[in-house]
């Protein structure tokens, strides 16, 4: 996950970007105006500035130029403001700016530039190393067959030894198993599953909403909605929040 720096002089959008891009597993430093952020940047050489426009000391755009007539525009910024033109947006793009978001912000054009954004900066990793032609199965490793642990009336068991690698919670090691009381109503027996459920496809995707978005097949909106409603506890994959 990335270091993304939010500078914003207004207290609830600095909030709600923190919150959001936190429960998305990236580290947050907050700067409400053009001298915290310059001290932030040199501070923690973050890999993606999110940069309001229209701040009360110096604005945006200039921060933007002095950034880049000196050097220190190392990292991807997209500008945000929410009185922009096309005329302000080619500005700020003209001076590095990598993309221009409108405010009010949408979740899902927030977490889209975001990953672009990160995306376009992140080298790829080197391919795998082809396997040796004419010799099968070389390279390659599969599971060993493991015997179901045994039933035990009144709860369910849910095996994953090997059908998946167990993935360590943040809070806990995740056991190869987990057990549900049966002898409960059935919203409270699902509600149950269901949190366990998402709890290990966060630890399993290192606290990435986009990511265990993709692999449960629900929309992010949908999603941030259900773990909230489901109690799960999303502050520990908060790794820095400056609030």
């Amino acid at each position: 996950m990335a270091t993304i720096l939010v500078v914003d002089d207004e207290l609830g959008i600095r909030a709600l970007l923190s919150e959001i891009l936190s429960d998305e597993g990236h580290t947050i430093e907050l700067a409400e105006n053009a001298q915290q952020a310059r001290a932030s940047r040199e501070r923690s050489r973050p890999d993606l500035v999110l940069l309001d426009i229209w701040m009360p000391d110096v604005d945006g755009i200039t921060l933007l130029k002095e950034w880049g007539s000196t050097g220190q525009l190392t990292m991807p910024v997209i500008m945000m403001s929410g009185h922009g033109t096309i005329d302000t947006a080619v500005e700020a793009t003209k001076f590095g700016a990598m993309a221009f978001l409108e405010k009010p912000i949408t979740l899902q054009k927030l977490l889209r530039a975001v990953e672009q954004a990160l995306v376009k900066t992140t080298p790829r990793p080197a391919p795998p190393a082809a396997p040796v032609p004419g010799v099968a199965g070389i390279g390659t490793s599969y599971p060993r067959p493991e015997a179901l642990p045994p039933m035990v009336p009144g709860t369910l068991p849910l095996p994953t030894a090997g059908l998946a690698p167990v993935v360590p919670m943040p809070h806990q090691g995740l056991v190869s198993e987990q057990m549900f009381e049966l002898d409960r109503p059935l919203r409270e027996a699902r509600d149950a599953f269901e949190k366990s459920y998402f709890e290990f496809h966060l630890a399993k995707e290192n606290g990435s909403m986009t990511r265990v978005a993709e692999k449960t097949g629900l929309e992010r909106t949908h999603l941030y909605r259900k773990l909230k409603q489901l109690g799960v506890d999303l502050s520990r994959n908060k790794r820095g929040s400056g609030i």
